[in-house]
């Protein structure tokens, strides 16, 4: 059997805190997995430093998940096992120049032989115009909807008694979509 390259040795204080964490029952069932598994992989004084394929049957998981967290407790110390990574923030599609060229074009005159802008026109136009590369009708919607209430002025705006929640322009006319 080849030698271990990552070789847990947990401290006192360390084996206390994931004792806690498993004989407590209020933690998450992946943390209580993963203190588990560190517990029992522990090759230190007080730990009984099992083999990853014992570990991963005692803890239900596989043998890879085993060494991966056994390699993550060396590099990065127990207690980032015990933390979720936060997902690595996206790039909006549409940027503020490309969000206020999507407004100017929904407020613009439609297409020859259309009565109104659909999404799917919308996202093509910006991809003609090559304000973006790629574009769904999904996300022109999303940024349509969030600059609805910034591109109508204030005083512009008229609650119709009748329509409920709709907007009105100050002519009585709808928003029509925006």
């Amino acid at each position: 059997m080849p030698k271990k390259i990552y070789v847990v040795k947990l401290t006192a204080e360390e084996r206390a805190e994931l004792t806690a964490l498993v004989t407590r029952g209020k933690a998450a069932a992946w943390k209580r997995q993963r203190a588990q598994a560190l517990l029992l992989c522990d090759q230190g004084e007080q730990g009984p430093g099992w083999i990853d394929a014992r570990i991963a049957e005692a803890v239900d998981c596989t043998r890879q998940s085993v060494e991966n967290w056994r390699k993550q407790a060396v590099e990065n110390g127990p207690a980032s096992l015990l933390e979720r990574k936060a997902p690595p923030p996206k790039e909006p599609k549409l940027d503020g120049e490309g969000e206020a060229r999507l407004v100017a074009l929904a407020c613009s005159k439609p297409p020859e032989g259309r009565a109104s802008w659909t999404l799917q026109l919308l996202a093509d136009a910006l991809v003609e115009m090559q304000v973006v590369d790629s574009i769904c009708d999904e996300t022109v919607r999303q940024a349509l909807k969030e600059k609805r209430a910034e591109t109508l002025a204030q005083g512009n705006v008229v609650h119709s008694a009748r329509a409920g929640r709709r907007l009105r322009v100050s002519d009585g006319a709808g928003a029509r979509g925006l």
